[in-house]
């Protein structure tokens, strides 16, 4: 699907699949009416109605992957974010352990690195530009940070474990969150769904030849399914974009504030 659809909000994206939907399907039902005429229009009538349940049901059962698919992403999303979240308020919290100028940087490491990814990786996840060939320098600054520490303490020591533990964590969701960002209902599988559509229409026009009030309203109510399908999909396509897409909410909860 155009990367400009997905910029729009929700109404205007129903407001354009939908006027694409009216469109296509006058312009079947012109064709089909024009030509059911004589032999022609005997043949139309003769296809049998049992031919469109299973077109329907081919239908709905492509649709109802793609919507797996789609709502699956969004949940690793999800899951990827609150993960890195919660890793790095662990690096907070483990960073008390370490008073002083070590706490102060911690916590403005990870700060940045949340600035960072609010600021710069989610407008490139939304256009699927974020990529991992390079590591976040704050994250990168602060685990070689974490293994350089000299522990004066048992606490110390095990703190430091669990922070450098928990950067590995935190490391591992951002790879995970960028490597979703990347995912979406590819051309082929959108190109199934719309030839699917179309030749469903053509059936139910066929089969309705013979009554064009009945053949309106069947293709009619069709066509405004498929379309509440199509914008239900497209508009949670992308995780990371659009009115559901994942936000950065859980990162900016930590605000690691300067120790006292």
């Amino acid at each position: 699907m155009p990367d400009w659809l997905h910029s729009l909000p929700v109404f205007w994206l129903a407001a354009v699949v939908f006027a694409v939907a009216v469109l296509v399907t006058a312009a079947i039902y012109a064709v089909v009416m024009s030509l059911s005429t004589g032999e022609r229009g005997r043949a139309f009538t003769s296809i049998s109605p049992g031919l469109l349940p299973p077109m329907g049901i081919v239908f709905a059962l492509l649709v109802g992957f793609l919507a797996a698919q789609v709502w699956s992403s969004g949940d690793r999303a999800a899951v990827a974010v609150s993960e890195e979240a919660s890793s790095l308020r662990a690096v907070v919290l483990l960073s008390s352990e370490f008073p002083g100028e070590t706490e102060a940087r911690m916590r403005n490491l990870v700060d940045r690195h949340i600035e960072d990814a609010v600021t710069k990786e989610w407008p490139q996840m939304a256009e699927h530009g974020a990529t991992l060939a390079v590591v976040p320098q704050p994250l990168a600054d602060l685990q070689a940070m974490a293994l350089g520490l000299r522990p004066e303490s048992p606490g110390q020591t095990i703190a430091q474990q669990e922070i450098v533990t928990s950067l590995e964590h935190a490391l591992d969701a951002r790879r995970q969150r960028i490597i979703v960002s990347q995912s979406s209902v590819n051309g082929a599988k959108w190109g199934g769904v719309a030839t699917l559509a179309v030749l469903t229409l053509f059936a139910i026009a066929f089969v309705h030849s013979g009554n064009r009030r009945g053949a309106a309203i069947a293709m009619a109510l069709f066509a405004s399914a498929a379309a509440a399908a199509t914008v239900m999909i497209a508009a949670q396509e992308r995780p990371f974009a659009g009115y559901f897409g994942v936000s950065p909410t859980p990162l900016e909860q930590i605000e690691p504030t300067q120790p006292h």
